[in-house]
């Protein structure tokens, strides 16, 4: 098998775009995308998330955008490049992915191939998907039609480790297939390609990748919170540490966005589908979901120290994004910081030159500020270290504080000397 035909990309988010750019330079593509405002925007030659340039999009010559999924009749390929987020209480929303597999269910035909790109558990592929695409489109799997699965491993923000540069594990329903998709994605892959042995162990590959670091950063953060009972500093610890050479660089921090905040809940569901309740795993989980109001509680008994009552107090945010450098909000737990602080009645402004206002609004009911007032805030934090703020330098930002006011430096951007706390 080879797959020569017109590619439908499934989604045009932070992963589908960049994927459709890189395959639409080289031969036809459709990319779809249910919401029309990203598809106009896509035609008009911008990217939102900013993940791909003009002169990217503008030199993908094979590609076009659409909202309407008969558009996608034809085509050989399809990649499904859905989020697939939790939902309140931790467990996987398979929501995107279910209709996603709904609609090219009723589009696909003899010998099409449907890969799937969008983090799930082990398992997920063939129990949740191909049922779905048997049902839409009346025809058999792995006789009629054929599955891949190519975990995305984009990093947003990120313009060193791009999609071309990041080897790509792929993995396909038979033998064959797993050639063809592997073939396939090496036409655009500079780094090279992995062919694993099956979409079972593709999948829980890239489960595992965010669940490592998750539990990695976990540690740290625990670290963070025994050292600051201890009045050390924990970045300082961590610098004396690291001068050994297998001492691994993981730093404390609040573990937010669409990957490492999120994956490992999917591995922890299917491992209790089958009996086995993770320790370690929930553990870091609940960690590193506390530290949102871990930074909150630092703050205020600062603020308190100082004579700064938290009650009405006005409290400064600088950052919503869940990374530096990036619009992504994606489960951001910065709002986890502010909530915090807004049970106890203080008064917050918060800004991001980086975020979308409507979206910040949408997402977490967050009103940006459009520029910090000076003088006047009774502690300044620094959520996210953007680099505008790096720039502005620390001696800059306690000037939106008043004389006196706390400075928390959560992403230890800055010298231990020049802020009054930091993770």
């Amino acid at each position: 098998m080879k797959l020569e035909g017109k590619i439908a990309i499934i989604g045009l988010g932070y992963v589908g775009l960049p994927l459709a750019v890189a395959f639409g330079e080289k031969r036809p593509v459709i990319g779809f995308d249910i919401r029309q405002q990203r598809i106009g925007e896509l035609r008009a030659g911008k990217d939102a998330t900013l993940e791909t340039t003009d002169d990217e999009l503008a030199a993908a010559t094979q590609l076009t955008y659409t909202s309407d999924p008969d558009d996608l009749r034809g085509c050989q390929t399809f990649i499904i490049t859905v989020p697939t987020p939790v939902d309140n209480a931790n467990r996987p929303d398979l929501t995107p992915v279910r209709m996603a597999s709904q609609t090219v269910g009723r589009l696909i035909g003899p010998d099409s191939v449907v890969i799937y790109e969008s983090t799930v558990f082990p398992g997920c592929t063939e129990n949740v998907c191909v049922p779905i695409l048997e049902a839409e489109s009346g025809l058999k799997h792995n006789r009629d039609f054929y599955t891949g699965y190519s975990p995305e491993r984009i990093n947003p923000g990120d313009r060193t480790h791009r999609l071309q540069t990041i080897v790509k594990v792929t993995a396909g329903s038979t033998p064959d297939v797993a050639k063809a998709v592997d073939a396939l994605y090496g036409e655009i892959i500079e780094a090279g390609t992995y062919k694993a042995s099956s979409i079972e162990v593709a999948e829980a590959a890239k489960v595992i990748e965010n669940t490592q670091r998750d539990v990695n950063i976990a540690l740290m953060n625990e670290l963070s919170i025994i050292f600051d009972k201890l009045d050390i500093d924990t970045m300082e610890v961590l610098k004396a540490a690291g001068t050994k050479w297998n001492f691994l660089p993981f730093r404390p921090g609040l573990v937010g966005g669409h990957c490492i905040g999120v994956d490992p809940y999917y591995l922890t569901y299917r491992a209790e589908e089958i009996g086995y309740h993770p320790q370690v795993i929930l553990a870091g989980r609940r960690i590193n979901d506390g530290m949102g109001r871990g930074v909150a509680d630092r703050v205020m008994k600062l603020m308190m120290k100082r004579g700064f009552p938290v009650v009405n107090s006005r409290i400064l945010v600088l950052g919503l994004a869940f990374k530096e450098n990036c619009p992504d909000l994606r489960n951001s737990k910065v709002i986890d910081v502010i909530e915090a602080l807004a049970d106890f009645n203080a008064k917050l402004d918060v800004h991001d030159p980086w975020a979308n206002a409507e979206q910040a609004n949408h997402e977490y009911g967050v009103d940006l500020v459009e520029a910090p007032e000076e003088g006047v805030y009774d502690a300044v934090i620094l959520a996210v270290g953007h680099r505008e703020y790096i720039d502005m330098g620390a001696e800059k930002l306690r000037t939106f504080g008043k004389p006196g006011a706390v400075f928390y430096d959560v992403k230890s951007v800055f010298e231990r000397s020049e802020s009054d706390g930091r993770l």
